[in-house]
């Protein structure tokens, strides 16, 4: 009885550890917070008499309108590629071109973590968000494929 307490209770540290670990990451895999935004207003949200939103303003006011295909990104479960649809200086849309689709499994991960992912990066109109747990090669193709695709339309949410 004992030595089933004792594992019990290993477990039970090892878990409290890992969640403080991934909540640790969590909040230091933010650089663009609420902080950084502050400091770079949107266009047209400086002061008067501020710089313009020419070559050395707000680098959102240089994004190009259009549809903008990631790169293929290849992951232990399959090739992902996604495309990032830019309109008004915003991401309106990312549509995945490719997703993973080694074994069946892959497809139910793919149709779970695919529509968090999305409705993450539009809220915070970055590919700097968090992985969705339990897809993590879905999570890291797509936002990789996504991060390029905002490089190529100079995107800088």
């Amino acid at each position: 009885m004992r030595a089933r307490s004792a594992i019990l209770a290993g477990l039970a540290s090892a878990a409290v550890l890992v969640i403080g670990w991934q909540a640790g990451n969590q909040a230091d895999s933010t650089p663009g917070g609420t902080a950084a935004k502050a400091a770079n207003p949107p266009s047209g949200a400086g002061s008067p008499g501020g710089t313009s939103a020419g070559p050395a303003g707000p680098s959102a006011a240089r994004a190009k309108d259009g549809t903008f295909d990631g790169s293929q990104i290849r992951t232990r479960y399959g090739t992902v590629q996604v495309q990032a649809v830019i309109s008004g200086g915003k991401i309106t849309d990312v549509v995945p071109l490719q997703l993973t689709d080694v074994g069946s499994l892959s497809g139910e991960i793919d149709q779970q973590a695919v529509p968090m992912l999305k409705s993450e990066v539009l809220s915070s109109q970055s590919a700097n968000v968090d992985t969705v747990g339990g897809a993590t090669y879905t999570s890291e193709g797509y936002l990789s494929s996504l991060q390029a695709a905002l490089d190529a339309a100079n995107f800088k949410g």
